[in-house]
């Protein structure tokens, strides 16, 4: 496969909210961006669609030139016309493993043997619905947080059959256009971000369920609280600089009450010391123990750049 470089164009199949979403991220990074979609009225509602998140994100000093945006962003009512010359084709149509078997196969025969074919599916393995296609190699989903133009997290999850080459390209590919991608090393249901997701609901239904809080004051603790912090660092990091002594210190402390909360309901797995050690490891590569004032300082002060932008966002 060769390489994209500089402003080759995208395709975007199924012109939703996602599709119009991942067009707005790469029209915005200079890409012209062709939409498909079966539905006609889904079609013709591009343009308006475009056109109002775009001069949004202007009003809020996200974007420089909204026209220009707008002008990249076209539609066609043809998959193969919407596809031709395109380096890069992303999925965007219903979570259903039928309707993305037939519309990848009919991708595969469509696009030039070089172009990837990314599924945005939220939930389903990439292996489910293309294993048995001659270009499998290039397919891979490519997860996106809602919407993708302010979520910039991407989870690239390739199947087993799916090649290096192709998860490269498209780690590059979503880099140039502002993304932050997050390789996913082997296929699971829901992925990274879903399953991290999917535990703290299933836990917030619980604690509504057994009238411990209610419904908006769950939101509430997640929105001005854990949701506010790990918008500055994730929860790994927050263990770390939650206590003085990191994360093994952390979880010699917290760990066991942790492991009492999850047995109320049959969750019994233990921070075994080795994972907690691997997982410190990797934490100190980016926030080295030494210098452990200095990390706690600079969430602080991001914390406070958050909270001067806007300390009452979540209630808007």
């Amino acid at each position: 496969m060769s390489a994209a470089t500089g402003r080759e164009p995208v395709a975007v199949v199924g012109a939703g909210s996602i599709g119009v979403a991942w067009a707005i991220v790469f029209a915005r990074a200079g890409r012209p961006v062709t939409l498909y979609d079966v539905d006609a009225a889904r079609r013709e509602a591009v343009a308006g669609e475009v056109r109002a998140r775009a001069d949004e994100l202007a009003e809020h000093g996200l974007l420089d030139d909204p026209a220009g945006l707008q002008a990249r962003v076209s539609t066609s009512d043809s998959l193969a016309e919407a596809v031709a010359g395109a380096v890069h084709v992303q999925e965007c149509v219903v979570e259903s493993e039928d309707v993305k078997r037939r519309l990848f196969a009919e991708l595969d025969a469509l696009a030039a043997p070089d172009v990837v074919l990314a599924s945005s599916s939220s939930m389903m393995p990439v292996s489910r619905f293309a294993a048995d296609l001659p270009g499998r190699a290039r397919c891979l989903v490519v997860h996106p947080g809602n919407p993708p133009y302010l979520v910039p997290v991407a989870e690239l999850v390739p199947a087993d059959f799916t090649s290096p080459e192709t998860v490269d390209r498209t780690h590059d590919l979503l880099l140039s256009a502002g993304m932050v991608p997050v390789r996913v090393h082997h296929e699971v249901e829901g992925f990274v971000f879903n399953r991290l997701q999917g535990a703290l609901l299933r836990e917030a239904y619980r604690l509504v369920r057994d009238g411990v809080a209610s419904a908006a004051d769950v939101d509430r603790v997640v929105s001005h609280g854990l949701g506010r912090r790990w918008s500055v660092v994730g929860p790994f990091a927050t263990a770390e600089l939650n206590t003085r002594g990191g994360l093994v210190r952390h979880a010699g402390l917290m760990g066991p009450a942790y492991l009492r909360m999850g047995a109320e309901h049959g969750d019994v797995q233990e921070w075994e010391p080795e994972l907690v050690e691997r997982v410190a490891a990797s934490v100190h590569e980016q926030l080295p123990p030494d210098a452990w004032d200095a990390h706690v300082l600079r969430r602080d002060r991001a914390l406070m750049r958050l909270t001067a932008a806007g300390p009452d966002l979540a209630d808007d």
